[in-house]
């Protein structure tokens, strides 16, 4: 079931006949979070808690919403909580991973790239971690870095629009139209209703027109 807000109001259901089902309370967390509400979020992970789950997901989930909801004492304690129930080197890739994007949100550049490395240390395979690496080379100037980086999280995950997106900027700072349109389209076809994207590929057949 993709449908994560129909999945949520199925588990509202569940939860009605069953108000112990992990799942479906792990299910509402997870909905009020993707739909910007990381204060509700908290309450059913801290209910998760309440009922004596730990797991590696549980803790990565309530690091994430303590930072957007702006209660940052649990934080670091709820990571590292994370990562020394992983249970696997992909649970641990994804740990490093999300404390590198908070990193990222509070400016620490330097910590972001140190988390994004580990986790690629874990699981070689993270697009989102090569994608967000190469984002931080083009912030240094490192363009052939940046763009190996993206061509790797590309044909890791050629269904993330991300990865297309930054190889249509960065070609497009370089001067490389005909790679930044191509890329561009892909970005389009895999999110099209990113509205970056569908500016560049404006910029770029005007400027195709002119020619």
């Amino acid at each position: 079931m993709n449908n994560i807000s129909v999945a949520a109001e199925y588990y509202k259901e569940v939860l009605k006949q069953d108000n112990t089902h992990v799942e479906a309370i792990a299910c509402i967390g997870s909905n009020h979070f993707y739909s910007d509400q990381p204060e509700i979020a908290l309450r059913f992970y801290r209910r998760l808690l309440q009922m004596g789950v730990y797991n590696c997901q549980l803790f990565n989930n309530l690091a994430l919403c303590c930072f957007y909801a702006q209660q940052y004492d649990m934080i670091l304690s709820s990571f590292e909580r994370a990562l020394s129930l992983a249970e696997n080197e992909e649970e641990t890739a994804d740990v490093w991973y999300n404390l590198g994007h908070i990193a990222v949100g509070i400016g620490d550049t330097s910590l972001a790239f140190q988390c994004f490395k580990l986790a690629l240390a874990n699981n070689n395979d993270h697009a989102e971690a090569y994608n967000n690496l190469a984002v931080l080379e083009m912030q240094k100037g490192r363009i052939e870095q940046a763009r190996v980086f993206l061509q790797t999280a590309s044909s890791l995950a050629p269904h993330m629009y991300e990865p297309h997106f930054n190889i249509a900027v960065l070609s497009d700072k370089v001067g490389d139209l005909q790679r930044s349109y191509l890329a561009a389209q892909k970005s389009e076809v895999a999110f099209p209703e990113h509205v970056d994207t569908q500016q560049l590929i404006m910029q770029l057949k005007q400027h195709f027109a002119r020619l």
